[in-house]
């Protein structure tokens, strides 16, 4: 591998083929803990997913132990405290293909992620020690308590008090937390408090200790086999040697764990989304109308083929991304930092990526689903079809590891704060957009060479972005932060260009592996979504300059904006045909 490309400078800097991870690289071992996962949901979690469903009592703790004693629980876990010590890559693979698994996959996420995490990260040796060993079997299982009744976005807003008992032995809890994920049955729980009311602190807390309990399993619209309850803690009795990481830093654990969670859910919800593609393709191909297939309709192609794009784009970012957190935490490690230093560092470094893959893979989701349940027909809308469970599974996805609408304001917001840090040189490559637009524009003839002319319009898309989050930061300064909807446009422009440069470098190295005879539905694929999204980035970057620029400086930019978006024509529709057949002769989602 090359250079390593620092969180969010890809908005600046042209990133090379050779610099990119592709899932085509999986090696050996990978390989191996792909199909494992893959076989695991098959034959140990759909069989008993209606009895997952109905809450069956013992049932998801003896599927996590399952998975434990098959390691899948302690992928990244050293191996010290009993896990298997492997990349991020491969942990990425195992969020990815357990996400297929409905409720499962939710409690597999929760118990390996934040409730394994914090500890891992943020826990003295001797908590370590005790905690994680049986968190990565199994024997014990985790759980996270940071959202309250009236804090969920705002998770520093938690009213949940801390008190020093006055033997100094004990911290005394008050207060409730709800939506909590493995709730009715975890062992181990991170729990976050505040000290005096202030100091927002993390606490591990153990099933049993005085004063804490837990309320009914909340009824849901879906990922009903996932175990969800309120708990409630009335001068809870914690040990003070309980304390998680430093008091009044517990943010410190809180969001840098979620930088974590949030990949892991985009990899969750893209594993879940290739399952939704694979039972749609095969329905489409035995539904007969009309004496046909249905998959011989045009419609159903193009939805098809729609879901088969976004999925291959989006599996494209995260493993980019994977191995990006993989690279960073080796550099780290090198640089002399500690396992939780090199991996919380790494993630923190890629948080605007993490965020993007979160609102990609879960809007992905979304619409695979729903257009799944759309060529089902009315069969879509009865729980005969597992279509109809995966489409109310889908939605909370959204709203989890933080909305969609925060995700994106951090995207943008983590984008100008390191601007404004020194650390993205932002300002500079801004700048010389707004040149380009004074100038004549060179119509001179295009480069040479493979890609050449996709190469271009990603260059563009950046300096879309580059021009409208500029003239955005000039004109409206310091309150910039209150125009939600601008940022939004921002964070939808960023999103679209990272998946279409990420699309298009996957292309291109895999066409230097395979050759370009190999490759051609997979440039179909980029092409397409090249295609689409320079007309869903011209739309984006212009809501935003409508609302706050005017006269010539609007005219000029909107013809800069014009310029940018430009793209050649390209017959969609039969590249979307060429991607369906492709679906139908593998029976499935296998690109």
């Amino acid at each position: 591998m090359g250079t390593t490309i620092h969180g969010g400078e890809w908005i600046i800097k042209e990133v090379q083929a050779s610099d990119v991870f592709i899932p085509e690289e999986f090696n050996e071992e990978q390989i191996m803990v792909r199909d494992m996962c893959d076989q695991f949901v098959d034959t140990e979690v759909l069989p008993v997913a209606d009895r997952i469903d109905k809450l069956e009592p013992g049932l998801m703790p003896s599927l996590l132990v399952k998975a434990g004693e098959q390691g899948l629980l302690g992928i990244t876990v050293p191996e010290q405290y009993g896990g298997l010590g492997k990349d991020f890559v491969t942990a990425t693979i195992v969020a990815e293909y357990l996400g297929g698994g409905y409720s499962f996959s939710v409690a597999n996420a929760a118990h390996t992620g934040i409730g394994t995490l914090p500890i891992l990260y943020f826990g003295t040796e001797a908590q370590r020690a005790k905690y994680v060993p049986k968190l990565a079997s199994g024997e014990w299982k985790g759980a996270y308590g940071l959202t309250e009744p009236n804090s969920g976005s705002d998770a520093l807003g938690a009213k949940t008090t801390a008190k020093l008992s006055a033997d100094g032995k004990h911290y005394i809890l008050n207060g409730q937390k709800c939506w909590i994920t493995n709730g009715g049955f975890a062992d181990v729980y991170t729990v976050f408090a505040k000290i005096d009311g202030e100091q927002f602190t993390g606490f591990i807390l153990e099933r049993g200790m005085e004063g804490f309990t837990q309320g009914p399993e909340e009824h849901k619209m879906g990922i009903k086999g996932s175990s969800t309850v309120q708990l409630y803690f009335q001068d809870c009795k914690v040990p003070v040697e309980n304390v998680l990481g430093e008091i009044g830093k517990g943010h410190l654990i809180a969001f840098n764990v979620l930088n974590i969670g949030r990949l892991k859910l985009g990899a969750a919800t893209l594993g879940g989304a290739r399952r939704a593609i694979t039972t749609t393709v095969q329905y489409a191909k035995t539904r007969e109308q009309f004496k046909l297939p249905i998959v011989k309709f045009g419609a159903i192609r193009h939805k098809l083929a729609e879901m088969a794009i976004r999925m291959w784009v989006g599996e494209t970012a995260l493993y980019r991304v994977s191995r990006n957190i993989d690279e960073m935490e080796a550099e780290l490690a090198a640089a002399g930092k500690n396992l939780s230093e090199s991996l919380l560092g790494a993630a923190e470094e890629y948080a605007i990526e993490c965020a993007i893959l979160k609102v990609f893979g879960s809007e992905v989701l979304d619409y695979v689903v729903d257009e799944g349940v759309q060529v089902h027909g009315g069969n879509g809308y009865s729980d005969e079809y597992s279509i109809s469970k995966a489409y109310r599974d889908s939605r909370i996805n959204r709203i989890y590891e933080g909305t969609n609408e925060i995700n994106r304001l951090l995207t943008v917001d983590m984008v100008l704060k390191r601007a404004m840090k020194g650390k993205l040189d932002l300002m500079g490559p801004a700048m010389s957009v707004q040149q380009e637009l004074m100038s004549i524009p060179d119509f001179g003839s295009d480069d040479e060479g493979a890609f050449a002319k996709e190469k271009k319009y990603i260059a563009n898309f950046k300096k879309c972005i580059l021009m409208v989050a500029g003239a955005a930061v000039q004109k409206l300064m310091m309150t910039l932060n209150k125009e939600q909807e601008i940022l939004m446009n921002i964070a939808d422009m960023s999103i679209i260009a990272y998946h279409a440069e990420s699309a298009l470098l996957r292309l291109e190295k895999l066409s230097t592996l395979k050759g370009e005879a190999a490759t051609a539905v997979q440039a179909d694929i980029v092409r397409t979504y090249i295609y689409d999204a320079a007309d869903a980035i011209n739309k984006a970057g212009k809501d935003a300059l409508n609302s706050f620029a005017e006269g010539d400086e609007l005219t000029m930019m909107l013809i800069g904006l014009k310029r940018f978006t430009k793209v050649a024509p390209f017959n969609t529709k039969e590249a979307r045909r060429r991607i369906c057949a492709q679906l139908v002769a593998d029976d499935g989602y296998k690109i």
